[in-house]
């Protein structure tokens, strides 16, 4: 299975916390699944954190790239494809991530890993 992580959930795991389901526990740690991570989630990790509304990811914000690479996650570009899907969804969603996670997970045929209900509003797979 083709994991797409939501950054709630990327960083649950990079720092360790408690709160992901058995379910997306197991997906994660299954060596037959590849698990991906969107460069929009970068963004918004390095963003929130600059602004002071993530101090959790202080253990994991610098070299966030090699820590990636040390889970074996793979990188996903946004591409013009993406950028021009998240912008034609329809819907009153306005979190521009998920947005952009969503065009993703559609356009690459991702299962999206999250525990946030409006990606099953959008009709992309989700794990949890």
């Amino acid at each position: 299975m083709n994991l797409l992580l939501d950054t709630h959930v990327l960083i649950w795991w990079l720092g360790s916390l408690p709160m992901l389901s058995a379910d997306a526990h197991e997906a994660l740690a299954d060596p037959d699944n590849e698990a991906f991570v969107s460069s929009a989630s970068a963004f918004e990790i390095t963003t929130k954190y600059r602004l002071g509304k993530l101090p959790v990811a202080a253990a994991f914000v610098d070299g966030l790239d090699e820590h990636l690479r040390r889970e074996g996650f793979k990188p996903v570009a946004i591409s013009l494809p993406h950028a021009l899907a998240a912008g034609r969804l329809p819907g009153p969603h306005k979190d521009p991530f998920d947005r952009l996670l969503i065009a993703q997970a559609r356009l690459e045929g991702f299962t999206v890993v999250t525990c946030d209900p409006i990606f099953q509003r959008y009709r992309v797979p989700v794990l949890w």
